[in-house]
C-alpha cells in the first residue's frame, strides 16, 4: 500500500474520529440538559425553568461554534492549521472535563450557572475551531482539491438548513 494512501486513511481516521467525539459530547449535553443539568446547575424554585435554562445553556454552545471557526481561521492563517486543530481537541476535552467537574447550584450558588455557560461557550468556539481546522488538514492532505470529507459535512448541513423551516411550522400549530 502506497505511503501517501496510509497517510490519507490516516487523517481520514482522525477526523472522523474527533467529529464523533465531538457529536457524542454534545449528545450526552443534550441528554443531560433535560434530565439533570436543571436540578444541579439552576434553582430548585422551578423545575421548568430549571430546564429551560438548561437548554439556553446548550444552545450557546451552537451559538458560538461560528465565531470560533472565524478566531481560529484567522489564527491558522498566521500560525497554521494544524497547531490550531491540537488546541480546539484539547480546550474541548478540558472544557468537557470541567463541566463534569463543575459543582452544584447548591454548592457555591449563582456561580454554578455562570461556570457552566462559560465553559459552553470555550466548547462551542474550540468546536467551531476544530470544525474549521479539520476540514482544512484533510482537504490539504489529499491530492484533489475537492474531498468527499467537505462533500459530506456541506451536504449535511444544506440537509439540515433543508429541514428547520419544519420547526417554525410546527410551533404555529399549537398557538
Amino acid at each position: 500500500m502506497d505511503s501517501d494512501v496510509r497517510h490519507r486513511r490516516k487523517i481520514a481516521t482522525a477526523a472522523g474520529l474527533a467529529a464523533a467525539v465531538e457529536w457524542y459530547d454534545y449528545f450526552i449535553f443534550g441528554v443531560a440538559a433535560a434530565l439533570v443539568f436543571g436540578r444541579q446547575f439552576y434553582p430548585a424554585d422551578d423545575p421548568v425553568a430549571g430546564v429551560l435554562a438548561s437548554f439556553a445553556t446548550f444552545a450557546v454552545g451552537f451559538a458560538a461554534r461560528p465565531i470560533g471557526g472565524i478566531i481560529a481561521g484567522q489564527l491558522g492563517d498566521k500560525r497554521g492549521r494544524k497547531p490550531m486543530l491540537v488546541a480546539a481537541l484539547v480546550i474541548i476535552d478540558l472544557s468537557t472535563t470541567a463541566i463534569g467537574l463543575l459543582p452544584t447550584y447548591q454548592s457555591i450558588g449563582i456561580l454554578a450557572p455562570i461556570l457552566l455557560v462559560l465553559l459552553r461557550v470555550l466548547q462551542g468556539l474550540a468546536v467551531g475551531a476544530r470544525s474549521g481546522a479539520g476540514r482544512c488538514c484533510w482537504r490539504r492532505s489529499t491530492r484533489r482539491r475537492e474531498s468527499v470529507g467537505s462533500k459530506a459535512v456541506s451536504s449535511s448541513s444544506v440537509s439540515l438548513l433543508e429541514s428547520c423551516w419544519r420547526i417554525p411550522c410546527s410551533c404555529s400549530r399549537f398557538r
